[in-house]
């Protein structure tokens, strides 16, 4: 066994996209795709030789082979799926807002989670600035943090409009749970404008200690910590310190693999899952390894 059996639950714009990356994953091997309806998702993974499934999470559940489930449906749903896939044995990946498990931000807490049965990937605004604020607030202790991530409305997708309040209630809490600001508040804008704009999030922060130097270096490795699974994530704006406020923008340009490239806000998600899967895929191989021996 030299690759970890997963399945996606969900085929739609995240699904899809998700599933490019885990086909090209060394320690994932792409088993089903699962949705409720005979989609285009559905198709395009039947096209390409993945078992696919109309029923559900039915047909994943009955699968013991099947290690790693990632949920890219919506919140209310997985609060539905998570019980039966820990009962099942399976860890969830929970790509919704639905907050089941503890968030999982890769470039700041992913060797913190080995055990949990189930983790929560917060949203595409709390993948893109909860290692910023982390970054500052190890330099230089963030009193609040608050971000606005702006993305094109064509990245928007029904999930993500029916989530609104999920998404600034998620992000906003992982900017203190993960982050580590006492305080915090997230702010979304869907752009209409054309062309569409690539997401770019702004994240402003009240420091105890304001050293711009430190904060600058902090955030500077940061920012190449993410470039290890999402390649698109750059700063746009470095940050500044005027008295105790910093302000930082970065933006981020999707890989291209099944969603055009503006559509960072997807692409950000789609990675850090993918990289989270790979993590606990590459801890299961190990364990089997030692079970071996």
């Amino acid at each position: 066994m030299d690759r970890i059996k997963a399945a996606i639950l969900g085929p739609g714009n995240i699904g899809s996209d998700l599933m490019y990356k885990i086909l090209r994953s060394r320690r994932l091997k792409m088993e089903m795709m699962a949705g409720i309806i005979d989609s285009p998702g559905i198709q395009r993974a039947k096209a390409m030789g993945i078992r696919t499934t109309t029923e559900g999470i039915g047909p994943i559940l009955d699968d013991p082979e099947i290690r790693i489930v990632f949920d890219s449906t919506g919140a209310k749903p997985h609060l539905v799926h998570a019980p039966l896939l820990e009962k099942a044995g399976k860890i969830a990946v929970d790509l919704t807002p639905a907050s089941v498990g503890p968030y999982l931000v890769p470039a700041v807490n992913l060797n913190e989670l080995a055990d949990a049965p189930n983790v929560n990937m917060v949203t595409c605004g709390g993948q893109a600035t909860v290692p910023i604020v982390h970054a500052i607030n190890r330099v230089a202790g963030v009193v609040y943090a608050e971000i606005v991530a702006a993305i094109s409305s064509k990245s928007a997708g029904p999930g993500t409009r029916q989530n609104i309040d999920e998404f600034t209630q998620t992000t906003a809490r992982a900017l203190c749970v993960v982050g580590g600001a006492r305080k915090g508040k997230a702010i979304i804008v869907l752009n209409p404008a054309e062309p569409p704009p690539l997401m770019t999030d702004t994240v402003y922060a009240e420091v105890e200690h304001p050293d711009e130097r430190a904060i600058r270096a902090s955030v500077e490795e940061m920012v190449a910590t993410v470039q290890h699974y999402v390649p698109g994530y750059r700063l746009r704006v470095p940050p500044t310190v005027e008295d105790h406020k910093v302000a930082v923008i970065v933006e981020v340009e999707g890989a291209g693999d099944f969603l055009p490239k503006y559509s960072g806000n997807l692409d950000i998600m789609t990675s850090a899952a993918a990289a989270a899967g790979e993590a606990l895929a590459e801890r299961m191989l190990a364990e089997s390894r030692r079970c071996r021996l």
